[in-house]
Parts: C-alpha cells; sequence; structure tokens
C-alpha cells in the first residue's frame, strides 16, 4: 500500500517512523511542513524536517523527540561565553547538519534535493520531502507580542504569548517541491499524523495545489489531543485561546471536508457519535517503539477496511 504521510514535530514523526517499520521504502512518502524554518547563527535550520529524518534514521533524542542522541554541546557553550545567542540550543552534531545544508543551499541547491542526499546518508529508506524548496516562515500573530516568527513564539518565548491566529508568510509563491504532487497522486491514501493541526500540518495544506491534489484521495488523520490534552506541544493551548474547545472532536472538525476517516484514543471514544466520518478508536499515545509500530499497522489495516466501505 502506497502511503503519503503528512508530519511535523515529534508526534508526526514517531508515527511516520512508525509507517516506515511496517511499509517498504519504496510504499511511504513523507511531507514534512517547513513553516518553522528560520536562520540562526547565519544557518537555515529546518527543525520539522530535521526530526523526522533524525527519528526515521534512528538517530533522534528518545527522551526529548527532537535533536540528537548522545549530542554533545561544545559549540554551543563556547557561542553562548563569547555572547553569541542563547535562547535556540544547537548539538554539536544537529550543527554539523545546518552546516552541510546551508553550505548547498547557498551554492544553489534546492532543500527537497539535499534532504534526499542527507537521508541516503543516514540510511533512511523511505522517501522524505519538505513541502516546498522555497522559504515560508510561520507568523504567529499574539494579543501581547504583536507578530512573532514561530521560533520565537515556540522557543524564544516559550508559548507563553496569547494566540490570535498565524499566517503563513510566502505561502502565495511557493511551490510543491518535486515529487510531492507525484506521491500524492500515486498514493492508496494519505494520513495526517498526529502533529498540530496549526503550524504543523496547515502550513502544509495552504501550498498552493496541495488541497486540490488530496480531493480525490482517502484521507485519514490521526488526533494530537488526547483526553483534552496534548501529548506534546502547544496545540491545546491553540485551540482554547482561538476560542475552541481542545478534544479530537475539533481536530476533526479543523480537516473537514478533507477526511474520509478519523482515528482518535479510546480515552476518547465518547466523541464518536458526534463524528459525521467513520472512525477508529485505539491506543493512540506512542510511548514506546512498539506502541508506535502498533498504531501504524493499526491506522494501515483500517484504511483497508474503510476503502472497502
Amino acid at each position: 500500500m502506497r502511503i503519503v504521510a503528512l508530519a511535523g514535530g515529534v508526534g508526526g514523526a514517531k508515527l511516520a517512523h512508525g509507517l516506515a517499520l511496517v511499509l517498504a521504502p519504496e510504499q511511504l512518502t513523507v511531507v514534512v511542513n517547513t513553516g518553522d524554518d528560520f536562520q540562526h547563527y547565519g544557518l537555515r535550520i529546518c527543525p520539522d524536517l530535521d526530526t523526522v529524518c533524525y527519528t526515521l534514521a534512528g538517530l533522534a533524542n528518545p527522551l526529548t523527540g527532537w535533536g540528537r542522541e548522545n549530542e554533545t554541546w561544545l559549540a554551543f557553550e563556547n557561542a553562548q561565553k563569547l555572547g553569541g545567542p542563547d535562547w535556540f540550543k544547537l548539538g554539536d552534531m544537529d550543527l554539523g547538519t545546518h552546516l552541510e545544508r546551508t553550505r548547498r543551499l547557498s551554492a544553489g541547491e534546492i532543500l527537497s534535493g539535499i534532504t534526499r542526499d542527507f537521508c541516503k546518508a543516514w540510511g533512511v529508506g523511505a522517501t522524505i520531502l519538505p513541502m516546498t524548496d522555497q522559504p515560508v516562515c510561520t507568523m504567529v500573530a499574539t494579543a501581547d507580542s504583536g507578530e512573532l516568527p514561530f521560533q520565537e513564539y515556540f522557543v524564544r518565548q516559550q508559548c507563553k504569548p496569547v494566540v490570535k491566529g498565524f499566517r503563513f508568510a510566502g505561502i502565495e509563491s511557493a511551490q510543491p517541491a518535486p515529487g510531492v504532487l507525484q506521491a500524492i497522486q500515486s498514493a492508496e491514501a494519505i494520513v495526517i499524523c498526529p502533529s498540530n493541526p496549526w503550524v504543523s500540518i496547515d502550513p502544509i495544506l495552504s501550498v498552493p495545489g496541495l488541497r486540490p491534489a488530496l480531493a480525490e484521495k482517502t484521507v485519514v488523520a490521526v488526533s494530537p489531543i488526547i483526553g483534552g490534552k496534548a501529548v506534546k506541544g502547544p496545540v491545546v493551548k491553540m485551540y482554547t485561546e482561538l476560542g475552541f474547545s481542545p478534544s479530537a472532536l475539533s481536530v476533526a472538525n479543523h480537516y473537514q471536508p478533507h477526511l474520509n476517516g478519523f482515528i482518535l484514543d479510546q480515552i476518547d471514544a465518547h466523541l464518536v457519535s458526534e463524528l459525521t466520518i467513520p472512525s477508529l478508536t485505539t491506543d493512540t499515545l506512542m510511548s514506546s517503539l512498539t506502541k508506535r509500530t502498533a498504531l501504524a499497522e493499526d491506522v494501515l489495516h483500517w484504511i483497508r477496511r474503510l476503502k472497502t466501505l
């Protein structure tokens, strides 16, 4: 079964990894959010893209879900001592990724091609694509700090400002990265991973041409909200501040009319009667490698059943 997964953040990376463990490499393409990319120390940082790549490569820090396992911080600590900005930490091995990416981008190469080569070097079999090769910046409108680039809101201000809305700067001139539309066209189903709908998935869906490409496809989504709480990140805070009840039901409504099916945790089984599309309740908390594999298998088995309805 050919699957395209839309992903960003730790939750998205975990399910993408689970899918990679149960599908053949040629059966999986992961399209990753790049709206939170930014420049830091003169380097192009791609947090979501690197999290997905490191996770599928088995290199991610298992405690945080982001960054590299067994990382050291000597370069960052020295830069900090010399007066450099300290609000976004760069590990030594991670720094090597950013240095080489930036060097190749400066030489005129495109992000999707660089990502392909990085994945080959790291032994990642599945295809991982940025949503676009053009720069797009997620801007967070806040009640008390004006409009902030996402990393300023997320890391520097630790999600404290009250959210009023989002804007994806540069999205109008962006194009899907080479291979994205082709992967969607050949896929049997699209899986929206349990990523933040507002800042991880909406940027992907907002790339011109992406929404129309999904129109004829079987699309399912996995809720990142379990029992009204976020496994990780500010998604519940965002829903609340934007005037929505933070629940799996709100996530399902968020993705309408794209969805053909919705996956929610068994804790939220009481919400099934309020859904207007087929649903699957299962254990969606990927607290171990076994559980992320089990969830991926549940999702694929359910897609097969869904396509026969």
